[in-house]
């Protein structure tokens, strides 16, 4: 310290200020916790009482400062007693206390609080004090169920979690979404969703972005994906749930990210689909049958069959007849078929007569609709794929090989029997933006080719006679 300060003077310092102690940063530090905080010296007095346990309570720090325990204002005199030895026990006992009482409000009314208390060591290590933190039992189970519910989401859950940060990347990620997208939990982390779902990714994303900005949708979405897997690209449907997760400590919501919930319900919607496939070829198949009833000319009537047929099944239908008296059987040589009936090459259309005037078609013996005839079944055939320089010239060389309209990139062949003799083959095709044919499809082929079958021998035995 200056001379002058050791004099009293002032002259050539100016005046003093006070010496902060810590005292109010302390009670700012109380003050702004969250739990409610109380301490009392080694005589048990209260010391401190910050505003959480004012609000808790409603006792003020003035009311409660320098009170000895809370026996006759913040519990019950029959439990007094007991409150004291519990919290003071803690200056003599290793680590921290927890216990549940009952304290009093300011009104009279009761709260039960959970509350941790530790001793307070003077400099010299002996115990001067001790220390007690309590919040509301209900607060507290609130918190542990939260910690809990998060636990379990990311350990047992039977569906997938992936907390998604602001940028779009896995932030953390459950067991049953790393089985899912096919590999482990922690490769997962920081990686663009794209790297792990080639196709859908789009989709997901936009979605994601929208919870960020605008909050959880209303429902469940269910989205289709390709996810990469050590055994392949896979086709998944997943009904996803998705929460907007934003910071309680912040003063206005701060968006950490999106929760997104999902299950896997791909056997489920393969299921509805094929179930709702049925239904519809069924009620085709039965409208048909009473749409070709009403036609006075059998021919007409397979024509009528086939309209009916191609609706969500096929763009185009071809039918070709053994030409008439021939009848196939493997020594009667190579098999010769005559056109009949057909859709329009252009835009798909309803089928009419093919007014080739039964010129035969000139199919090679590898053609799908000749080994059709040969077996006597179904033949499904599909065009090679598309090439990247040229997309879609493939599959229309691959067409008009086969004298189909060039659109055509899927057949599926399906041989017209009636009272067992073969009569020639139905041929249904599809272009490039659908999928294949599969069994189910043939199998439906198969019946609408039964009905135009019975249709067309009858407008031939007709003209027979």
């Amino acid at each position: 310290m200056s001379a002058s300060r050791r004099s009293g003077t002032t002259d050539e310092v100016g005046p003093s200020e006070p010496e902060r102690d810590g005292g109010d940063l302390l009670a700012a530090l109380l003050d702004g916790m969250d739990a409610a905080l109380c301490a009392f010296d080694a005589d048990g007095v209260l010391t401190h009482w910050n505003r959480e346990a004012e609000r808790i309570l409603g006792w003020t720090a003035a009311e409660a400062v320098g009170r000895r325990g809370f026996a006759g204002w913040a519990v019950r005199s029959a439990d007094a007693g007991e409150v004291e030895r519990r919290l003071l026990s803690a200056m003599r006992a290793p680590g921290r206390q927890v216990h549940e009482f009952a304290l009093l409000t300011k009104d009279g009314g009761r709260v039960l609080v959970r509350t941790q208390s530790a001793a307070v060591r003077g400099a010299d290590g002996e115990p001067a004090g001790v220390y007690c933190a309590f919040s509301e039992v209900h607060a507290q189970i609130d918190l542990e169920r939260s910690i809990a519910l998060s636990e379990a989401l990311f350990e047992d859950a039977a569906w997938g979690v992936v907390l998604v940060d602001a940028d779009l990347r896995p932030a953390v990620v459950n067991a049953h979404a790393a089985r899912a997208l096919g590999t482990g939990r922690t490769a997962l982390l920081g990686r663009p969703l794209g790297e792990l779902i080639p196709q859908g990714v789009e989709e997901l994303e936009s979605a994601l972005t929208h919870v960020l900005a605008e909050g959880a949708p209303p429902a469940p979405a269910e989205m289709w994906l390709t996810v990469r897997t050590p055994e392949g690209e896979r086709r998944r449907c997943w009904r996803s749930g998705f929460l907007r997760l934003a910071s309680p400590l912040a003063e206005e919501p701060v968006p950490l990210g999106v929760g997104w919930l999902f299950l896997d319900v791909t056997e489920a919607k393969l299921a509805q689909q094929e179930a709702d496939q049925l239904r519809f070829r069924a009620n085709q198949l039965h409208r048909a049958a009473r749409a070709a009833a009403e036609c006075e000319d059998p021919a007409e009537a397979a024509a009528v069959q086939l309209d009916f047929a191609l609706a969500g099944f096929a763009d185009h239908a071809l039918v070709d007849l053994l030409a008439p008296g021939e009848e196939y059987s493997p020594d009667s040589g190579p098999v010769r078929l005559v056109r009949t009936l057909m859709t329009p090459s252009g835009d798909p259309g309803p089928a009419v007569a093919s007014g080739a005037a039964g010129l035969p078609v000139g199919y090679g013996s590898g053609h799908p609709a000749v080994q059709s005839v040969e077996r006597e079944g179904s033949v499904r055939a599909s065009a090679p794929a598309a090439g990247v320089d040229a997309p879609g010239r493939q599959e229309a060389d691959w067409a008009a090989a086969r004298q189909w309209p060039e659109d055509a990139a899927h057949a599926l062949c399906a041989v017209l029997r009636s009272r067992g003799r073969t009569l020639g083959v139905v041929t249904f095709l599809r272009g490039r933006s659908r999928t294949r044919f599969e069994r189910a499809d043939a199998v439906y082929g198969e019946s609408v080719a039964a009905r135009v079958a019975v249709a067309l021998d009858l407008s031939r035995r007709r003209t027979a006679d």
